[in-house]
């Protein structure tokens, strides 16, 4: 489903993703953890079509991200690091706006809205102007909206920034029924217990690149760590970077 092919990011200063391949399959979730500045975010905004790869080749379902973006966005749902919300918008109003985007019907959008905001625990706030929101809520809400058109890849970045520890089980639950249902979770987090918790599979980048990628028991191979706990794993494989 996310095909990855020799895909690199030079600033010229900074070569912030280095020469970097991997797939990932459907209905599998796939954690993508590293060190402040490894290239987690970069390769996130080239998969989302936000940012332009200097090389490479991204595949969403087979499309060619470079060179049809927009049909590679009709099919992921993404949600960045640093989501922009409409704040004078209502929460409604805001799901509306992103399901125009996505020319969502009317029909499905009625049906859709209700449904997620009642999943996120946002349905009594539906009406009240975004501003007025927790943090916590801005962030249910954004994941919300980029779900409304049941898109085939959900790539996120750093989902869980805000969350109170119920929200944070509200998501994981989330995440894994999309999976169930064949949906492909690509998730970038710092927090390694989650990526524990949550992924089939997890990367390891550092300066850009990829230094192992596996099962918990595969990267303690990798690294020679017996049966230690991701975080030993983690430390380990960035150390001997």
């Amino acid at each position: 489903m996310i095909e990855l092919t020799n895909l690199t990011k030079d600033y010229g200063t900074t070569l912030a993703v280095n020469n970097l391949s991997m797939s990932v399959s459907c209905g599998e979730i796939y954690g993508f953890i590293g060190p402040n500045g490894a290239g987690k975010t970069t390769t996130i905004r080239m998969m989302g079509g936000i940012i332009e790869p200097t090389s490479g080749e991204i595949r969403i379902s087979g499309i060619n991200v470079r060179k049809d973006p927009v049909e590679a966005k009709k099919i992921i749902g993404f949600v960045p690091d640093r989501p922009f919300l409409y704040e004078k918008l209502t929460g409604m109003e805001f799901l509306k706006f992103v399901s125009d985007l996505y020319h969502v019907d009317i029909k499905v959008f009625v049906r859709r809205s209700e449904e997620l905001l009642k999943q996120f625990a946002l349905w009594n706030w539906a009406n009240e102007i975004i501003e007025a929101y927790s943090h916590g809520m801005k962030q249910r809400l954004i994941i919300a909206a980029a779900l409304l058109h049941d898109p085939k890849v959900m790539i996120i970045d750093e989902p869980m920034v805000g969350l109170d520890p119920e929200a944070v089980r509200m998501v994981k639950d989330i995440l894994k029924g999309l999976a169930a249902k064949n949906v492909t979770v690509f998730v970038s987090t710092h927090t390694l217990s989650l990526a524990e918790d949550l992924c089939d599979r997890i990367g390891v980048i550092s300066k850009g690149t990829l230094l192992a990628q596996g099962t918990v028991p595969e990267l303690n191979l990798a690294a020679k760590t017996g049966e230690a706990r991701l975080e030993e794993v983690f430390l380990t494989l960035v150390r001997e970077a």
